[in-house]
């Protein structure tokens, strides 16, 4: 048996397609029932218990007890980044459907990836960073410029505040639509949330699409793409 990270068993699991839409309803970041992802997946709640307990083993879930509820989200962010990547190599190499009708339209414009901003607006927001220097590139690592530090401080995201263990400042994320990274860690989950917190933008009650008002665009374009 070859030594290293079991593939094949990880692949397994996302590669059902019931699981697959599972765990696909999870990437808002948010956390269903049982009950509500056996409606996403297509397929009885007994069928849909026997696919949550094979994705629970496998890791890729965790499950929060709340009163008599009990509900399943996404493990962590790199549950979020692998199934984003895969978004990404499906929409490249896959089978062309018919051409995608307004909503599909509104979630490549943009979209929530578990926890920071996807889609054309955020990869956007990424190449702008990077051709100011904002944020520089190693190979395939972001970090923040020393010139970032004061820049984001100006908008109200602080410096001190996006060191967190484990986790880093920025990372680059697979865009499955745009095929290009956009910006993850706790730098692009800081962004998502002035964004939201200033109004610019609303995530729909279902699903992951985020719209922006027309005054919100011009203001995120004025904060983060200039």
């Amino acid at each position: 048996m070859r030594e290293g990270p079991d593939i094949a068993r990880i692949a397994s699991l996302v590669g059902d397609p019931a699981r697959a839409n599972m765990l696909s309803a999870l990437m808002d970041g948010g956390a269903l029932t049982a009950s509500e992802l056996a409606v996403e997946a297509g397929v009885s709640l007994p069928t849909a218990s026997s696919h949550l307990s094979k994705l629970m083993e496998g890791g890729l879930l965790r499950l929060t007890a709340q009163g008599r509820h009990r509900y399943y989200g996404l493990a962590g962010r790199e549950v979020a980044a692998m199934l984003e990547a895969i978004m990404g190599v499906a929409a490249s190499v896959g089978p062309k459907r018919a051409r995608p009708g307004p909503r599909d339209v509104t979630m490549r414009e943009a979209r929530v990836c578990y926890d920071h901003l996807a889609g054309e607006h955020a990869v956007a927001m990424l190449d702008s960073f990077l051709e100011r220097g904002i944020i520089v590139r190693e190979g395939d690592r972001l970090g923040l410029a020393e010139a970032g530090a004061g820049f984001f401080e100006a908008v109200g995201i602080d410096r001190d505040s996006l060191v967190k263990p484990r986790r880093a400042v920025c990372r680059a994320c697979l865009d499955w639509s745009v095929r290009r990274s956009h910006l993850a860690g706790t730098l692009g989950a800081a962004i998502f949330d002035k964004i939201l917190s200033e109004k610019w933008a609303r995530r729909e009650k279902e699903g992951r699409a985020v719209i922006f008002s027309p005054t919100g665009k011009r203001a995120f374009e004025a904060a983060f793409l200039r």
